[in-house]
């Protein structure tokens, strides 16, 4: 029996060393030594003996026996050889009693090299085993660079507190945004029964990724890991059977297949170039058995995390929301529901929405994202768009302004009117788009003022005294808050200034046109433009529209200088026109990096983005444990991972 399972293993084993040899592969097991002939090695620790994966274990620590192995551990040497009879009396013994004398082995890089016991590997890769016992010594290299020395590096910090060597990412951050996901604190070791479930956990997924076909993806098992707690929530999935995890990545296979193709987002940054699209199969052939195209056929629900009275943000959406009912002329029905502000709350106003006969559904914070996705897979005949940048699902779309072109024309009209070389900008909180924001009212200011500097206060900080502190500095021309919440009224939004005895002149704002955005995608919808490709599972589908699509505008003070008005009016008009970029030509981060060269611009993806700030803001990023609880919250759905080197405080 043993010798008949040596000569599987051989064929095994030839098989793959003849198609190493035609793909031009080095045929044989590789040698760490020889790794290490050119690579510095910094330290040396001894981890005890532990539990391997087999799928981590890929060549010898010495030449010695390599040749005897093809690259995938299968033996080589033919079935009457000495090397073939040990090979056989071991597969026996681990048939019969299980091998359980651990290997001797060196960790380099996240991969195993074997010194001794390559047989008892070979043997337990042929029978389909998942792990092996081994006395392990990692070998750390010298920190580098180098994307894959950057990715290890990462993974060690992760080691130190799980312990746990299968987890390997392909990205950078991921084991940070993993450990968010999972609700615990980046320096907490884990304890014996977290280190335990997590294991057992990951396992089952690991094999049920691999019964998907997640071998065939150009990501690794860790990759679809952290999707998948990201979508379903690790608290939900710490107690699934391996069968319910096949069952719930089958059903967002989409998203994986996504990642695995470099996340694609396809960014409609004007409507036009949705009208000009060659005219595909109507949304509503999909959504409605009909197929009728008549806005009619639309019931759309908005959810809300607060209430129009109490957030400026809410009000807002609402106010688009009843736009959409009058461009319409009431042929589409809009239903609304707040106070949406758990995972929970929303998936229950989701459900509400849909048993009301809602097809299409806005959610209308980031918050939602991760459930907006769930509530997608779990009903693929609704479409779900949620407000926010920065993510690629392909289950639902997104979509948010350029805000930044309006704070760049704030910027200008600030350092216009200022006569002093310092300005104020209160920001909220750190996620994706608000360094765009940020730098692109220091740009709007420096093209006025080339000396002015732009003080950096965050308003969802602890105990935050961003006024207060501005005040003190005897700054007064300030950008604060875009919109009015109606239930605490305030002068100080929008750019302002605010004289020594407290009054406050406002001198422009920025408009959120949400009514003419939400009347440009039901347009859409009608239309049946670009969500095919959404559809289709190939590329997210962002709306990403600015002034040129007429959703964001800024209102300046009928008493503004004619002269100012008159510029301003010209910047509006090329941005409209895109023959003006606000991040155009030379531009330096706080550290002196140059960010886009003399007679260049910035992309979309590289403003989407932005984890950097400008040479003239004075300020930096809040660390998390230094935000209100609602914004650390959104900081890690939608925080920019930032350049800890591009600030400076003065």
């Amino acid at each position: 029996m043993a010798l008949y399972d040596y000569s599987g293993a051989l064929k095994n084993g030839r098989r793959r060393y003849q198609d190493a040899l035609q793909k031009g592969r080095y045929p044989y097991l590789p040698v760490l030594d020889d790794i290490l002939s050119y690579t510095e090695i910094v330290s040396e620790v001894s981890l005890g003996v532990m539990d391997i994966p087999l799928e981590k274990i890929v060549g010898t620590k010495t030449e010695g026996r390599t040749r005897a192995f093809a690259d995938n551990f299968m033996p080589l040497l033919p079935e009457k050889s000495e090397f073939g009879a040990k090979w056989a009396a071991l597969y026996d013994h681990q048939i019969h009693e299980g091998i359980h004398d651990p290997i001797v082995a060196y960790e380099f890089m996240n991969k195993f090299y074997v010194q001794e016991g390559n047989k008892r590997v070979s043997v337990m890769k042929y029978v389909g085993a998942y792990s092996i016992m081994g006395q392990v010594t990692r070998l750390i290299p010298k920190k580098t660079d180098d994307k894959d020395n950057r990715l290890y590096y990462e993974f060690l910090d992760f080691y130190q507190v799980s312990f746990n060597c299968d987890v390997w990412f392909s990205k950078e951050g991921s084991y940070k945004k993993l450990l968010e996901v999972m609700g615990k604190e980046p320096d907490r070791v884990w304890d014996d029964e977290e280190r335990l479930s997590f294991k057992t956990t990951y396992d089952r997924f690991a094999k049920a990724f691999r019964m998907a076909g997640g071998d065939k993806l150009d990501l690794t098992c860790s990759d679809a890991f952290l999707i998948y707690v990201k979508i379903s929530g690790y608290d939900q999935v710490e107690d699934k059977t391996e069968k319910e995890m096949l069952q719930e990545l089958q059903k967002m296979w989409k998203e994986v297949q996504l990642a695995s193709s470099g996340s694609q987002v396809e960014l409609i940054e004007d409507p036009e170039e949705e009208e000009a699209a060659p005219k595909k199969a109507s949304l509503l052939n999909w959504l409605l058995p009909t197929g009728t195209v008549e806005p009619s056929m639309l019931k759309i629900g908005f959810i809300y995390t607060k209430t129009a009275d109490t957030s400026s943000w809410t009000y807002a959406h609402e106010l688009g929301r009843m736009h959409l009912e009058q461009a319409f002329d009431e042929k589409v029905k809009t239903m609304a529901f707040d106070q949406a502000n758990t995972d929970d709350a929303v998936e229950a106003a989701v459900e509400l929405a849909i048993d009301a006969g809602c097809n299409v559904i806005f959610t209308t914070t980031p918050q939602m994202v991760n459930q907006s996705v769930r509530s997608a897979i779990k009903h693929p005949e609704v479409r779900i768009y949620n407000c926010s940048i920065g993510v690629s699902y392909t289950s639902i779309c997104t979509y948010y302004p350029r805000m930044y072109e309006c704070k760049f024309l704030m910027g200008a009209i600030a350092a216009a009117m200022s006569k002093t070389d310092y300005l104020g900008y209160v920001a909220d909180y750190p996620i994706y788009g608000t360094m765009s924001n940020i730098n692109a009212f220091a740009l709007g200011a420096r093209m006025i003022n080339p000396d002015v500097k732009i003080r950096l206060e965050w308003s969802r900080v602890k105990n935050h005294r961003a006024r207060q502190r501005l005040a003190e500095e005897g700054i007064v021309f300030i950008s604060g808050d875009d919109m009015i919440t109606p239930e605490h009224a305030s002068r100080e939004y929008g750019l302002y200034m605010k004289r020594e005895d407290g009054t406050v002149d406002n001198l422009a704002v920025p408009i959120w046109h949400w009514g003419k955005f939400y009347e440009r995608i039901v347009k859409n919808i009608c239309r049946g433009a670009s969500e095919a490709n959404a559809m289709k599972g190939k590329k997210a589908v962002n709306y990403w529209w600015g002034m040129s699509a007429d959703v964001i505008d800024v209102i300046c003070a009928q008493d503004m200088p004619h002269g100012t008005h008159r510029l301003i009016e010209f910047l509006k008009s090329s941005i409209r026109a895109s023959s003006f970029h606000p991040f155009d030509g030379l531009i330096y981060s706080q550290n002196g990096v140059i960010r886009c060269k003399e007679g260049e611009s910035l992309g979309p993806d590289a403003i989407l983005t932005m984890n950097w700030l400008a040479e003239n803001v004075i300020g930096s990023v809040p660390e998390p444990d230094e935000l209100t609880d609602e914004a650390r919250t959104l900081q890690k759905l939608q925080g920019a991972d930032v350049d800890e080197n591009s600030h400076t405080e003065e």
